[in-house]
């Protein structure tokens, strides 16, 4: 069946990015279907590009590039029964490794025009929505304090140097969270999962799941770099982390306290604490592949 369909992509998502995205124009012509392409330019053309076709009576959105860009449209696309797929641009695409999606170009089209729409939880950090997760301190310091110059030149090894410099800068600062029924916690960093994978196929949350209509979130509970390095160890070894070292939540709203601390959602930073992260299912449909979740 012909479908009209959205191509939101971002040229700039990967050193080949254009050329996959002209391979997912013409495999999408070549099966039929009437295919709008809206190519981004700067920061927030995406999300305005899905708004719009909220109006414009598409039958579905695909996002093509990366975790940022999908973050983009689904912020723009939201709350909508429009179902939205993904084709992933560039190297690591979070998303893509959470939901299977493959990385080939051709192979993702098929799955975005032939796999089963199915409704997902988002995160909201504040008023505003992330697919993955939402990070509290060290990671979000990391985002915040890239070197943009850098980035453009040498790509992830900015984001490292970043997080090496935020390491050894000094002691991190402490926070304090509430849950929804009124326990509260205290400690040092923290990151609310909608899913399983971090940063890659490292997982902190193992049990998050897209499908599910809470969040997992993990808070650091120990004050020294070094317990937190040891930590990161543990991720990168995947090993699962256990108390005393974090506590493991699985919540629905989460109110994070201790203003002056960063904030990064699925990779961007986001701004400051105080904030409040909770749950919204229901709220989009997603073209997933068979057996996701």
């Amino acid at each position: 069946m012909s479908m009209k369909i959205k191509l939101i992509a971002n040229p700039v998502a990967g050193g080949d990015a254009g050329q996959k995205i002209d391979r997912a124009v013409n495999w999408l012509g070549n099966q039929g279907h009437d295919v709008e392409l809206f190519l981004t330019t700067a920061r927030g053309d995406a999300s305005e590009a899905a708004r719009k076709a909220r109006q414009e009576g598409v039958d579905r959105v695909i996002a093509a590039g990366g975790d940022g860009t999908l973050n983009e449209v689904i912020n723009g696309l939201a709350p909508s029964s429009i179902p939205l797929a993904f084709v992933p641009l560039g190297t690591t695409n979070v998303f893509a490794l959470e939901a299977n999606i493959p990385f080939d170009t051709e192979a993702a089209c098929r799955i975005a025009v032939e796999g089963e729409p199915r409704p997902v939880c988002l995160g909201m950090a504040g008023e505003t929505r992330f697919i993955l997760m939402a990070g509290v301190g060290y990671d979000a310091e990391t985002v915040y304090r890239v070197d943009t110059r850098l980035k453009r030149r040498t790509g992830k090894f900015a984001y490292l140097v970043s997080a090496l410099k935020v390491l050894w800068s000094g002691p991190f600062s402490p926070i304090e969270l509430e849950t929804e029924d009124g326990r509260v916690l205290r400690g040092y960093n923290l990151i609310v999962s909608n899913g399983r994978f971090y940063g890659g196929r490292f997982s902190i949350t193992p049990q998050a799941s897209l499908l599910a209509e809470q969040l997992d979130a993990c808070l650091f509970l120990q004050p020294g770099r070094w317990s937190f390095l040891c930590s990161m160890l543990k991720i990168a070894c995947n090993r699962t982390l256990s108390h005393p070292e974090v506590e493991m939540l699985r919540v629905k709203e989460l109110k994070v306290r201790n203003g002056g601390v960063p904030v990064q959602i699925d990779g961007d930073f986001h701004g400051w604490l105080p904030m409040t992260f909770k749950a919204s299912p229901g709220e989009l449909v997603m073209v997933l592949p068979e057996g996701t979740g």
